[in-house]
C-alpha cells in the first residue's frame, strides 16, 4: 500500500515496482508497464469535462484513440472510465515504438481530483491487477 499524505490518498500497487515522484504527481513503472496518479483541486469530474480532456489528448497525439467516458462506482466513490491506446515513446536503444493499452479513471471527492491511468503493452493481461489498483484507492 503507497500512502501519499501530501495528495491525500492512498492506493496498492504490484511489488517491486519503481515509483517516481511524490505530492500530486507519482508513477509506478515495471518496463512498460505503468501507473500513474496525478491530484488536484477543483470541481468533480463531468461526463463533459472527461470528454473535453480526452479531445485535448487526442489533439495533441496523433496515435491516440479512446472509448467514450463510462460513468463507474469504485470504493472511491463514483467515477468515469475511459480505455485508450496511444504509441510508446521511442525505446532509447532500438528507437521501437510499442503501442500501450491504458485504462483512465477521472475520480473526484470534496473538492480533490485524480486521474489514475494504469497502462500496459497492448496484448498484455493485467485485468486483475489493474481492477485491484483502480479497487484500492482511497481519498485520505
Amino acid at each position: 500500500m503507497f500512502g501519499n499524505a501530501a495528495a491525500g490518498y492512498a492506493i496498492r500497487y504490484p511489488e517491486g515496482w519503481l515509483q517516481r515522484g511524490n505530492g500530486k504527481s507519482v508513477t509506478f513503472q515495471d518496463k512498460n508497464n505503468r501507473i500513474r496518479i496525478v491530484v488536484s483541486s477543483g470541481a468533480a469530474f463531468t461526463a463533459g469535462s472527461v470528454r473535453a480532456d480526452i479531445a485535448a489528448l487526442k489533439s495533441s497525439n496523433s496515435s491516440f484513440t479512446a472509448t467514450t467516458p463510462t460513468p463507474v462506482v469504485l470504493p472511491a466513490g463514483p467515477a468515469f472510465k475511459v480505455s485508450y491506446s496511444t504509441d510508446s515513446a521511442p525505446n532509447p536503444v532500438t528507437n521501437k515504438r510499442v503501442t500501450l493499452a491504458v485504462d483512465r479513471y477521472y475520480i473526484s471527492k470534496g473538492g480533490k481530483r485524480a486521474i489514475i491511468d494504469l497502462g500496459a503493452p497492448k496484448g498484455v493481461d493485467n485485468v486483475d491487477a489493474f481492477r485491484m489498483i483502480s479497487r484500492s484507492f482511497r481519498w485520505r
